[in-house]
């Protein structure tokens, strides 16, 4: 029986990613005035808090210090990078339209999927590179006026 939870968890994490945006626009338009580091710092200060407390729940607060060495370091370099990401997607969507941003945002697959493949050795058939062409040729013409 093949597992397809993996779909699943993809598929919540697309929904809840569109949200980001969502939300994260609605509260940067306006006359809120708020500066789109200052809104990515305080997401990222209750998303913080959100995981501290699903962690705890879930009974895995002792299992935080038994990460060391090269593993944390990788984990942590994943956090930075994911902190320059949002402090670009939130200073994009200050000043641009969702429906033209999250496109090229989306563009992050393609990146992803080239780095996998020189850097963890992975491996794409003719058809995921077709499939990876057209990705890259929808997110742009999906980002056109």
């Amino acid at each position: 029986m093949t597992d397809y939870r993996w779909l699943i968890y993809a598929l919540i994490s697309a929904v809840a990613a569109s949200l980001v945006a969502i939300f994260g626009k609605v509260g940067l338009s306006g006359n809120s005035g708020i500066d789109s580091t200052v809104a990515t710092t305080i997401r990222s200060l209750v998303m913080s808090s959100f995981l501290i407390a699903i962690l705890v729940l879930s009974g895995l607060g002792s299992k935080v210090s038994t990460v060391r060495g090269w593993p944390l370091f990788w984990i942590g370099a994943s956090g930075i990078a994911g902190a320059v990401s949002w402090l670009f997607y939130f200073k994009a969507i200050q000043i641009g339209s969702i429906s033209k941003i999250a496109p090229i945002d989306k563009l992050s697959m393609p990146f992803a999927v080239i780095l996998a493949v020189i850097i963890l050795n992975e491996k794409y058939s003719k058809i995921n590179w077709l499939g990876l062409l057209l990705i890259v040729i929808g997110a742009f013409l999906a980002a056109l006026s």
